[in-house]
């Protein structure tokens, strides 16, 4: 397998449409990475230039420490999977995925021994003999899969192969992709809109946004220290609260202050932050709602109580999300994540039933109002 180096990558196809903007990023021999972000971020333009399927401005491609800028597709050892399978219909799952060795002019018989182990590893050996029109949505996938791993590249690429599958053969399919890239070792790029395919299955997550890369990390650091108020909203459901505000410092200790009311929230930090405007972020789990007191006065010793009136309840699973529709300083909706076993009242609060919520101060997330980027550590 290979290394696979993204130096200030930049795709333009006139001065106002501007795909890619200096993306930098390294996938390590091994690594699965994945390229999320929303519709036209730039994230599948990034992954056609790896791939040689669109030229690149200007910046550096390295696979295994060359340059392959100026490479043919064919020569820079790849191989990428689309989000519509592209298998010949007329072809049997043996022809399809033996097609690229026959036009290596590969010998039959080592054709026959790496189609019959790529089947096996993918669990689609008892198909070999169907054509792609008797398989199922996620078959046909395993096939587009196989056709891939039977050529041995150093580095696989994946756009959106899982987006034209329903729900839960989806959720099968991130752990069998997964598993195979495990098993294989592979250096793989994989490309999604979808943010828990990205959480779930990438060792480090590529977010894009607007052609720029936004932050690269590994899942749990971005979805604890996300570095933008972008980053903050896209990785998470629901989407992180975000309040806009500002910072004043008082006898050497910063406070939060929001711009519809007093209510002041000390930042648990050891120095002062500089005083402006900024977004206080803070993540719908770590909201904690008063079932016991909820008259209960509010507190400026690290955590405020804000009241509001509940507007939408959402089970989901293990977890409800409460929708707050926000009084008194902070106005606008607010929501809530409570799992199940955490501490509720007996019965669920009626639609329309006043609340109060505390936010942790040791919980929160503070970006710049101007630049939108973190600045709390």
């Amino acid at each position: 397998m290979a290394e696979v180096q993204l130096r200030k990558l930049e795709k333009r196809y006139t001065n106002e449409a501007h795909a890619v903007k200096g993306v930098t990023f390294t996938a390590h021999d091994g690594e699965f990475v994945v390229l999320v972000g929303p519709s036209g971020c730039g994230k599948t333009t990034t992954l056609r230039m790896v791939a040689g399927l669109e030229e690149i401005t200007s910046g550096d491609l390295l696979i295994d420490g060359e340059r392959v800028n100026d490479r043919e597709p064919k020569d820079r050892d790849v191989a990428m999977v689309f989000q519509n399978y592209a298998l010949y219909p007329h072809m049997t799952v043996f022809e399809n995925m033996a097609f690229p060795l026959k036009m290596r002019k590969v010998p039959k018989a080592q054709i026959k021994t790496q189609v019959e182990e790529a089947a096996t590893l993918l669990g689609i050996e008892r198909h070999l003999k169907k054509k792609p029109k008797e398989l199922s949505g996620g078959e046909r996938q395993r096939v587009a899969v196989g056709r891939a791993i039977v050529r041995k590249p150093k580095v696989f690429l994946f756009d959106e192969p899982l987006s034209n599958l329903d729900a839960a053969l989806r959720t099968q399919m991130r752990a069998e992709l997964k598993r195979i890239q495990r098993r294989l070792g592979a250096t793989m790029l994989y490309v999604t809109h979808d943010q828990i395919e990205a959480m779930t299955m990438g060792d480090k997550i590529a977010v894009m946004h607007q052609g720029e890369l936004e932050q690269f990390g590994a899942p749990a650091e971005i979805y604890s220290r996300p570095a933008s108020v972008f980053v903050a909203r896209f990785l998470g459901s629901p989407a992180m609260n975000i309040l806009p505000g500002g910072i004043v410092n008082e006898w050497n200790q910063s406070y939060f202050v929001s711009t519809s009311g007093p209510l002041p929230l000390r930042i648990p930090v050891g120095r002062s932050i500089r005083p402006g405007n900024v977004h206080l972020g803070i993540r719908p789990e770590a909201v904690r709602i008063e079932w016991a007191q909820p008259n209960a006065p509010a507190s400026h010793e690290g955590a405020d109580l804000v009241k509001g009136k509940l507007q939408l309840i959402e089970p989901v699973g293990s977890v409800t999300h409460y929708y707050i529709e926000r009084e008194d300083a902070f106005s606008g909706t607010f929501v809530a994540s409570v799992s199940h076993g955490a501490e509720t009242p007996g019965a669920e609060p009626a639609l329309g039933e006043a609340m109060t919520f505390r936010i942790p101060a040791d919980s929160i997330h503070l970006f710049d109002r101007e630049s939108e980027k973190r600045i709390l550590a």
